[in-house]
């Protein structure tokens, strides 16, 4: 009997220990044994570990999306800071990551078309080949996150930096002083966050992407039924749309290459009216000058023929 009720008490344990082993900031991670050990599936028989009492590395939660999306499983549903800035335009991929979750240099997403990325593995160079050389990850310094929230709530703009601080540190479990900077355009329903690196180790890019997924409705935490809604003079503030724009240690190369197809035929069109115009121009002053040349020869025949007639007469 003794030996029964040990039986149900290893047992309760064992079912208590399963329900809390669970990846608080990764819900696709699986999650099993004592003590406790939570891996992600990046690829075919590919599984990497996670350390779950942080955000996982954007490099991974990328990784893990593609392969989610190739297997059909459940994915995700105001002006540029700086002159430097720039979004993500390539959407997802399969990146290639180190083994500490940081973005390889060099991407090619499984191809022959590669091109360099910067920490928080964005595009910053044109596309090239499998000879392209990333010398280099540069570094993301600066995230600034611009959100529109839903109507109907009218913000308090001195103790909106507050709340949108105090809200991204415990969501995100980062300290408030990476957010710098919040303005706030009523009109607009525009907020804009700055989150600045500066000496922090902090990954601000991974914040960026977490706090992307929770506005976009598709939250990477275990408990995604919880929203990012900061509290503003006891008002939670709910927002509807959410740009990312990255500013790195080093402006980015993009050059012509990088204009899409409709902006090229707009800047041909521009040159072609111009050139256009000058053909006009050059015909229609030649036809000025001939015409001022012309006029004196008739003017002389016209004296010539009134002298005879006068003689004549």
């Amino acid at each position: 009997m003794m030996s029964f009720v040990v039986f149900l008490v290893l047992v309760s344990v064992a079912a208590t220990t399963a329900q809390n082993c669970v990846c608080n900031t990764m819900k696709w991670a699986t999650c099993d044994g004592s003590p406790c050990e939570c891996k992600i599936t990046l690829a075919d028989q590919v599984k990497q570990t996670l350390e779950c009492t942080k955000l996982i590395p954007k490099c991974f939660l990328m990784k893990a999306e593609m392969y989610r999306a190739k297997k059909g499983l459940s994915t995700r549903s105001g002006g540029k800071p700086t002159d430097h800035a720039f979004v993500d335009n390539d959407g997802i991929y399969d990146p290639d990551c180190e083994a500490s979750g940081v973005f390889k240099a060099k991407q090619c997403n499984n191809s022959d078309t590669c091109w360099c990325v910067n920490s928080a593995g964005v595009r910053r160079t044109d596309k090239g080949g499998q000879d392209l050389k990333c010398e280099k990850l540069v570094e993301t310094v600066w995230v600034q996150a611009q959100l529109k929230h839903k109507d109907g709530v009218n913000l308090d703009q001195a103790q909106l930096k507050s709340a949108m601080a105090k809200a991204i540190a415990e969501r995100y479990s980062v300290d408030a002083k990476l957010v710098t900077d919040v303005t706030y355009d009523k009109d607009s329903r525009t907020i804009l966050v700055d989150l600045k690196k500066g000496t922090s180790n902090v990954d601000i890019a991974t914040v960026g992407y977490y706090m992307e997924k929770d506005i976009k409705v598709l939250p990477l935490f275990y408990n995604d039924s919880k929203k990012f809604s900061p509290s503003v003079d006891s008002k939670n503030v709910e927002f509807e749309n959410i740009l990312v724009y990255y500013v790195d240690a080093e402006p980015p190369t993009f050059t012509m290459k990088r204009l899409t197809a409709g902006v090229v035929a707009v800047i041909v069109v521009v040159v072609l009216a111009i050139i256009a115009g000058l053909v006009v121009l050059f015909i229609s002053k030649k036809r000025q000058a001939s015409a001022m040349y012309q006029k004196p020869e008739q003017t002389t025949e016209l004296d010539e023929m009134q002298k005879e007639q006068l003689t004549s007469s």
